[in-house]
């Protein structure tokens, strides 16, 4: 199914979200703030789902004070929002805030799952998986599935997987998912990223009464740059970002695939949106290819019973719902 973006798409043109409720996963910051502000200005009452319970405290307080001032990019008078613990990076984080979840609503109508690493030294979860593979991918997925019956309660639930253009030079190394033989932290970044869109399509598969799609922000001025320079102190990196500066959009403006793919009527099941300029790099959104792998259903399947037997196998209080 073919999408028509409308030209010059804007948060503005967001549907009315009174009585929504949404979940946002890294909202304390960069596009997970910028999304959770927009979702608030139409009304949704907006979970910040964050590994910082301070900083998470911190977003909501901005938020809040950007109503009271009456900003139009601040929340609703009808906005709610919450905040969440949530460290994608241990699954029993996880599965404790999904059960916080389901102790405090009656459904979720849209889950954005926007945090993520980019090509940190490599790092293990606290279940022992490559830190990019399970905070961009596994913790993502688990969340998702133990949330399966909080967002089949809802009438027209939707779920966005945040990827990156790093989709199109990953692969899946099924062979060495956590990078054990060899680690080479961009190309376990861009299999990170390459798993979102595969996890979206087969989720859309799985669950057609949702809808699930991916959208990447393009180059957008987040905390990602400067973490990932900081942790692996690389000089060169640092100039390539200082050179690249002027390609960089906002973060808001980089937040509004992820935004049209969560919220628009025009969005299609199984879709994939990014920026329309610059073959992806900037510009307003669009409807876009996803990776070549992404829309094999053979690796989709397997990609998936992998994933859940690696939940399954160090976790398997998590009971994930089929």
């Amino acid at each position: 199914m073919t999408t028509t973006v409308p030209p010059r798409w804007t948060a503005a043109v967001m549907p009315d979200l009174g009585g929504r409720i949404a979940l946002v996963t890294g909202a304390n910051s960069g596009l997970g703030l910028e999304s959770a502000r927009a979702l608030a200005a139409k009304g949704a009452t907006v979970v910040l789902a964050c590994r910082s319970l301070a900083k998470a405290e911190q977003a909501r307080r901005q938020l809040q004070e950007e109503r009271e001032d009456g900003g139009s990019s601040g929340a609703s008078a009808e906005a709610q929002i919450d905040v969440l613990e949530l460290d994608l990076a241990d699954l029993s984080s996880v599965h404790k805030a999904a059960g916080e979840l389901d102790a405090r609503y009656e459904r979720i109508d849209l889950l954005l799952n926007n945090a993520g690493v980019m090509a940190p030294p490599r790092t293990l979860t606290a279940q022992g998986f490559e830190l990019q593979f399970g905070v961009n991918h596994l913790g993502h997925y688990a969340l998702t599935r133990l949330l399966l019956p909080l967002l089949r309660a809802s009438t027209s639930p939707r779920v966005v997987q945040v990827t990156s253009g790093a989709q199109y030079f990953g692969q899946i190394d099924f062979d060495d998912l956590q990078g054990e033989r060899r680690y080479d932290r961009w190309k376990a970044y861009g299999q990170s990223k390459l798993a979102n869109v595969v996890f979206a399509r087969e989720l859309q598969r799985r669950e057609p009464r949702l809808l699930s799609a991916a959208a990447h922000p393009g180059l957008a001025r987040t905390n990602l740059q400067p973490t990932s320079v900081a942790a692996n102190g690389s000089r060169l990196e640092r100039l390539a970002y200082d050179l690249m500066g002027p390609l960089f959009q906002s973060a808001a403006q980089g937040a509004l695939p992820q935004l049209f793919a969560l919220t628009a009527p025009e969005a299609s099941p199984g879709g994939h949106y990014g920026p329309s300029d610059l073959g992806g790099i900037k510009g307003w959104p669009k409807a876009v290819p996803m990776a070549a792998a992404a829309q094999d259903g053979a690796l989709g399947q397997r990609f998936w019973q992998v994933s859940e037997a690696l939940c399954r196998q160090v976790l398997p209080q998590l009971e994930l719902p089929d």
